[in-house]
């Protein structure tokens, strides 16, 4: 692990300096979107994303950001944008600040491609509940949580403009007109392509890419691949090192992805259902998360983190929209 003198919780919490939100108005700008994450600023044609500290879970935006996630989030996700461009045109032009990437402006397809190669996570939640089919897609019996599945599946959701994502079928979203034939059949192609070529890397790098999601647009009839790749928010990945030996074991998966999240809140009573509040998070808690980003950074791209200035985040930010969109 690099940096081993001090622990990645402590590098984190040294800079506990946030962005929870970004309020600009620029010359030019023809629209705005805030996202669970993301704050989105549309000029024409093509749009500045700002990557935040802000974190969800459960659909839902929790009250503290985490010190340097949107970094790590932006800067893995230029990284893989770069190394899958051979694969599919994606929607990244230039990443003129470590929170921003600017683009180009598509038309989302209302469904989000969820890859999956080992059962963990919902697919395992519905798998112990007795269900053999996800998303129209067979499940062998016999598998444990966790266990690498024949070949990986699609397991597509509805991209929700708000509330849950729900799970859906390829013959469901080819039956409703969600998305036509021929272009579900190349989203499902290039989500195939990716997920592999994921794969590779993490494997590189040690990791397993357990599952992963991805979204794609549309713009003059070319398809892209947009928003983040392969991220701690999108992706769930597992140390490969010793993961057949906890398997075999009945043991839980090491594994870098912000499930740890999700599992601390519902340890303190918090699933994002009516009438629940999410519990309280100490300095020590959002230090710890910020941290298994900063891990999760380093394991992924074997380069040391260098966490941005955070003096005056917003006015850096800024500055380099404005740069970027003359």
């Amino acid at each position: 692990m690099l940096h081993e003198a001090r622990s990645i919780e402590e590098r984190s919490i040294e800079n506990m300096n946030a962005l929870k939100q970004t309020d600009f108005h620029f010359d030019g700008q023809t629209g705005f979107y805030r996202g669970k994450v993301r704050d989105v600023y549309y000029f024409g044609d093509r749009m500045a994303v700002v990557a935040t500290d802000r974190i969800s879970a459960f659909d839902v935006i929790l009250p503290r950001p985490i010190p340097n996630k949107g970094q790590v989030l932006n800067q893995i996700a230029a990284m893989y944008l770069q190394r899958t461009a051979d694969i599919v045109p994606n929607w990244l032009l230039a990443v003129p600040d470590p929170n921003v990437s600017v683009g180009l402006l598509c038309e989302p397809f209302a469904v989000e491609m969820v890859v999956r190669g080992y059962l963990a996570g919902h697919a395992w939640r519905e798998y112990r509940a007795g269900k053999r089919t996800l998303c129209g897609v067979s499940m062998p019996d016999g598998l444990k949580e966790n266990d690498r599945l024949p070949q990986p599946i699609i397991t597509p959701t509805t991209k929700a403009k708000e509330g849950h994502d729900q799970d859906i079928s390829r013959e469901e979203i080819i039956a409703q007109d969600i998305v036509a034939e021929s272009d579900y059949v190349q989203l499902e192609k290039y989500a195939l392509a990716l997920f592999a070529r994921g794969t590779e890397i993490a494997a590189e790098r040690g990791l397993i890419l357990v599952d992963t999601k991805y979204e794609f647009g549309k713009l003059n009839g070319q398809i892209y691949l947009i928003d983040e790749v392969h991220t701690p928010d999108s992706s769930r990945y597992f140390y490969a090192d010793g993961y057949a030996e906890r398997q075999q074991a009945g043991e839980t998966q090491r594994q870098l992805s912000k499930e740890f999240v999700r599992e601390w809140l519902i340890a303190n009573g918090f699933q994002g259902k009516d009438g629940q509040t999410v519990p309280a998070m100490s300095d020590e808690w959002i230090a710890t998360i910020g941290g298994r980003y900063v891990e999760l950074f380093e394991q992924v791209t074997g380069q040391p983190f260098v966490p941005a200035n955070t003096d005056d985040m917003a006015e850096r930010i800024r500055a380099s929209i404005v740069a970027a969109m003359k």
